[in-house]
Formats: C-alpha cells, structure tokens, sequence
C-alpha cells in the first residue's frame, strides 16, 4: 500500500532522515519507534506531504505522492492524525468531526462515517454539542482520531497518541488502534512507549539518527536484545 524508498527530508538546511525506506501492505498495523529527535514524525510529515523530501520516492497504492500537496494526499485516502491534534477548541466536538469530512461531497456517507464514529466513541457522542476545548486529554485523542475517519481513509499515520495520558487512558486509545485496525484500515504509528506498542502492533521499524537501524516482526523486536537493553531496559529479561 505504501512504499518510501530512499528517503531524505528536514527543514531548510538541517537535514533529518537519510535514505529511509520502508514498506506496509494493505492491512498492516506497523510501529515507528526511536529516541526523541531521531525523524519519526518527520516521516509522518514527509509521507502526509507536510514536509517535501529533498531525495528518495514515496508512492501509495503505486502512485508517487512525494511533493504533493497534503490536501491532495488526504484525498487519495491518507489521513495523518498530528502530535498536537490541531483541533478547533472554540467550536462543538460535531463541528470539528465534520471539518474532518471537507473533502466529503456525499452526505449520506458523512452521517455514515458520524455514526461509525460515534460508535466507535461512544463519549464523544455523548458530548458532541461541547466545546472540544474542554475535553480531557484522552477524550482529545479520540476526537483527534474520529476526525481523522470522517474523511473514510484507507491508511491512517498517527503521531504520539499516548503523550500526556495517564496509563488508563493510554489503554483506551491503543485499543481504539486496534480496532481500527481490525475493521480494515491500515496505520503507520508513530510512537513513544515501545513496549505497548510492539504489543499491538504486527511489525516495526527502529529509527536513529534519521536512519532505519532494525526492522522486522513486532514480537521478534520484543526478544531483540538490542531493543530489550535499550528501548525496554530488560536485557536479559523475556520481555
């Protein structure tokens, strides 16, 4: 479904990733793990089209995105879910949910998308008529990923969703993943706590420096003794 090749990015004369490529199929829950600073997010932004790659190719359903606009990249059916959420505070969680339609002309599918939304959260369809501003964080998360859906997306990038949550929270929104995940849509996470994450993901990429330094199965990655010193601190240690 996806496949970046040879990547390199950054921002004006700071070059970020190198020569980064990476491939996910149809269906598959991959994870994107690394130290702060590494270019995980950077690869979100480069694929999302926020970001254009000074080398390499990205190309999604077998058509090269690399140098689109983002607004054309999410109507191919790529929808970025950003660290910050960027959600409109001042208006209802109903009104930011159906900014995530824009690109949506038919309305039986947005109120189709709405309701699998609202089923998919069911608290955001309890307080759909409240600010978003006044959501709690996790609350926030959910409502960053239903706008997300709205636009009906084949491959979902998220960046950091579990940032800032408490651990119960955290489990709700991994389990929201997962279920979206199940229901068909392919993700590209992005993501801070390693072992939860390798947990319900199906592979993985280790990301330093801008560069892949390890790849493979995500329960392969959890035996790695390299990831298990570094990652998981349990060197030694079944993880």
């Amino acid at each position: 479904m996806l496949e970046a090749s040879d990547l390199q990015a950054g921002y004006g004369y700071l070059q970020v990733i190198w020569d980064v490529s990476l491939n996910i199929s149809e269906g598959e829950f991959v994870v994107l793990i690394g130290p702060n600073g590494a270019g995980k997010s950077t690869i979100l932004r480069t694929i999302a089209g926020i970001v254009k790659p000074t080398a390499g190719e990205v190309r999604f359903m077998g058509k090269p995105i690399e140098g689109l606009l983002p607004d054309l990249i999410n109507r191919m059916g790529i929808s970025f879910i950003t660290e910050d959420l960027n959600l409109f505070t001042g208006m209802s969680v109903r009104e930011n949910l159906l900014l995530g339609a824009y690109n949506v002309r038919d309305n039986n599918q947005i109120r189709d998308s709405l309701d699998y939304v609202f089923n998919l959260f069911p608290a955001l369809k309890e307080r759909q008529k409240q600010l978003a501003g006044t959501l709690s964080g996790g609350e926030r998360k959910m409502l960053a990923l239903g706008r997300g859906l709205m636009g009906n997306p084949r491959m979902l990038l998220v960046d950091e969703p579990s940032l800032g949550l408490a651990p119960r929270l955290v489990l709700s929104v991994f389990n929201a993943l997962q279920e979206l995940n199940q229901r068909g849509i392919t993700i590209l996470l992005v993501e801070q706590n390693v072992s939860a994450s390798l947990h319900i993901t199906n592979r993985g990429y280790v990301l330093e420096h801008g560069r892949i330094v390890l790849e493979g199965k995500s329960a392969n990655l959890l035996e790695n003794e390299y990831v298990k010193d570094v990652y998981l601190g349990l060197r030694g240690v079944a993880a």
